[in-house]
């Protein structure tokens, strides 16, 4: 697990004085199979949870039997504890989902312990919005997977049905658990089936802690940042540098517009859509197909974004990567972008810097408790508050990166930027 490290140096454990609760408590809501799986649990759903540094996670599971429905909420966010769980409401992707070995639980538990290494980074870096920064002890990581059945995903005849779910175990969450579950955009939202309705906008609406920003542009301009200081970093001028993004969707294609602002030298995007390809195309992006990937990956290239569904960093992408004399710097935001932890290694031993996108994405969090204390104390949301607050990605990207060539690359990127923050 990638964040499994970022644990050590932690000297309060956010859930010492807290009383483990049993497991399999059920919650009695109408209809609904509901169990509370504690971290000896959770660790058995993911062994890689099972090392000594790794957090304590608790798995919110329900189930609705006579639909079909699975909603797990993973979070470190002890029960009792009265912390505010951060992370994004994810609807499984059916590419996701019809993965071999697929769990809903896994992924809630993986999703939530990126997330954790994001709330970390934003505590070691103090960035965040103002009213964040003021909370950020309190925050801690959290993940919601909904996997539906198709007539009920978003667009579908039953998606009304399956958001009241979702909206009745989430509430049952905060008030079982006594934790705030906060959650924002991520996969699987659009268009309801009434035409009108935002899947987002309709749970806004029933539950408090379901907020609407579109966090794409922060943690875009996260990405945009902590891309152009790492360049600086391995010596690369902004105008001459060659970026390949995986991906190119809500994120992706904010990083591209902010990449022909400041006038690149080349981009190339691998993206599945024919559309977004073809946008792409338009503005004089050179736009793969995603079956063309590792093609895409042997080109010169200084640098390789990750901003795709899950998994870019796979081991014949990670080893292509390494093959290619030009890859100078890896970032992104993508959630689960690379499946095997121990490849960080072979990109470091073959001269890249790779900087977690765990780190790189921290903004979209930011964005979403930004929004939802701003709503708790009935003040205005400003977004470009958080943008403003991504430009210290720059700093970082220049900082760590520079540490990592000059010490020829014994130390990461992560390792390079703690020692530089926690000084």
């Amino acid at each position: 697990m990638p964040a499994s490290r970022l644990y050590e140096d932690r000297t309060n454990s956010l859930v010492s004085e807290i009383t483990t609760v049993t497991v399999s408590v059920r919650f009695g809501l109408p209809h609904l199979r509901a169990e509370l799986l504690d971290p000896d649990e959770a660790r058995r759903i993911d062994p890689a949870l099972a090392t000594p540094s790794a957090p304590d996670v608790w798995v919110y599971r329900y189930h609705e039997p006579d639909a079909g429905w699975s909603l797990s909420v993973a979070t470190l966010a002890a029960p009792g504890s009265e912390r505010m769980s951060l992370g994004g409401f994810r609807i499984a992707p059916p590419s996701r989902a019809a993965l071999p070995g697929y769990d809903n639980d896994r992924e809630a538990i993986e999703l939530a312990v990126g997330m954790e290494e994001k709330v970390y980074w934003s505590r070691v870096l103090r960035v965040a919005g103002p009213l964040g920064r003021r909370h950020l002890d309190r925050i801690v990581g959290g993940k919601c997977v909904l996997l539906p059945t198709p007539e009920a995903r978003v667009g579908q005849p039953r998606d009304h049905e399956l958001l009241d779910f979702a909206v009745q175990c989430l509430r049952d969450v905060n008030a079982s658990g006594d934790i705030q579950v906060v959650t924002g955009q991520d996969l699987g939202h659009g268009a309801m089936s009434d035409g009108r309705t935002t899947s987002l906008a309709y749970m806004h609406a029933r539950f408090d802690g379901s907020v609407t920003a579109d966090t794409s542009a922060p943690t875009a301009e996260g990405n945009f940042q902590l891309l152009r200081g790492m360049l600086a970093g391995a010596g690369v001028p902004m105008e001459r540098a060659r970026v390949a993004l995986l991906g190119a969707g809500n994120i992706g294609r904010r990083i591209t517009e902010r990449l022909l602002e400041t006038g690149v030298g080349s981009i190339t995007a691998v993206e599945p859509s024919p559309d977004a390809r073809a946008r792409l195309a338009e503005r004089g992006v050179s736009a793969w197909p995603a079956e063309r990937k590792l093609e895409a990956l042997a080109l010169p290239v200084d640098a390789v974004l990750v901003n795709a569904a899950g998994g870019s960093l796979d081991d014949a992408a990670v080893h292509a990567i390494a093959a290619n004399p030009h890859v100078r710097v890896v970032c992104g935001s993508e959630n689960l972008a690379m499946p095997n932890a121990a490849n960080e290694r072979v990109l470091l031993g073959a001269g890249k810097v790779y900087c977690h996108p765990e780190l790189g994405g921290m903004m979209g969090y930011l964005t979403a408790v930004e929004e939802y204390l701003a709503r708790r104390q009935g003040t205005p949301f400003d977004v470009t508050t958080l943008l403003h607050a991504a430009h210290r990605l720059y700093d970082v990207g220049l900082e760590a990166t520079v540490r990592v060539v000059a010490g020829r690359f014994r130390e990461s990127f992560q390792d390079a930027a703690r020692a530089i923050y926690t000084a």
